[in-house]
């Protein structure tokens, strides 16, 4: 999953790009707000962490742009204002959620991790789909009931075709999604990861998790277990 981190004060800058590469997350970060514009409308992004007083164009504004330009990846506001009314107009901006500085990191992760999942239609960690269970913050897959050993990329492949259940997704955004910036892309690689995904996935060939549209991409097939209190729309 891609993240955009919008914060002027390059310590938090980099800390806060550290504990997301850390967690799994591609990360492109920005020093102010009108380079954090480009990321925002050129960039195929999953999430937003944006602080509120930045250079060049301001959080409030910043996030406005966003908003008005047709992006709707979920936004966490930054802000080391305490007052409730700057946290509303962050809302009102179009933001998702905020967090007040200083913060723990748990908490921060937590927030992200939620926002994703809700923008992807789970509203819990984990999600079953039948004898599978994946847990998306834990990043930890079960097979009836055995842990299967996943690498990061596999995982990453995994998680971004759960979070748009009912999409194709090509080979070249799930690239996007799962490699940073400058890193060498193989759509080869791709195919391969897939390919050891669905024989982890599906030792005894009935579950069928991962279709391949030839020429367009691939679409996860599975439907969450209707026990388990999910829901799973679509998102553009």
């Amino acid at each position: 999953m891609r993240v955009l981190i919008v914060e002027d004060d390059p310590d938090l800058r980099a800390a806060l790009s550290a504990q997301l590469r850390a967690a799994g997350f591609v990360v492109d970060a920005s020093a102010d707000g009108r380079e954090g514009l480009y990321f925002g409308e050129e960039f195929p992004l999953d999430l937003a962490i944006i602080d509120l007083g930045l250079p060049e164009i301001p959080g409030l504004e910043l996030i406005r742009r966003l908003r008005e330009s047709g992006r709707d990846f979920p936004i966490l506001v930054l802000t080391a204002r305490a007052d409730w009314k700057d946290k509303v107009e962050g809302l009102e901006a179009g933001a998702d959620d905020y967090l007040t500085k200083p913060f723990h990191n748990a908490e921060l992760m937590a927030r992200v991790n939620a926002l994703i999942r809700r923008a992807g239609g789970h509203a819990r960690p984990e999600v079953r789909f039948g004898p599978l269970a994946i847990d998306l913050s834990a990043q930890r897959v079960h097979l009836d009931g055995a842990e299967i050993d996943l690498t990061t990329f596999e995982f990453k492949v995994l998680q971004y075709l759960v979070m748009h259940p009912d999409e194709v997704v090509t080979k070249t955004a799930l690239a996007e999604h799962i490699y940073e910036e400058d890193a060498e892309r193989d759509s080869n690689v791709i195919e391969v990861f897939i390919g050891r995904l669905r024989r982890k996935l599906d030792p005894q060939g009935t579950l069928n998790p991962i279709e391949t549209l030839r020429g367009r991409g691939y679409r996860l097939t599975l439907t969450p277990h209707s026990g388990h209190g999910d829901g799973s729309g679509a998102r553009e």
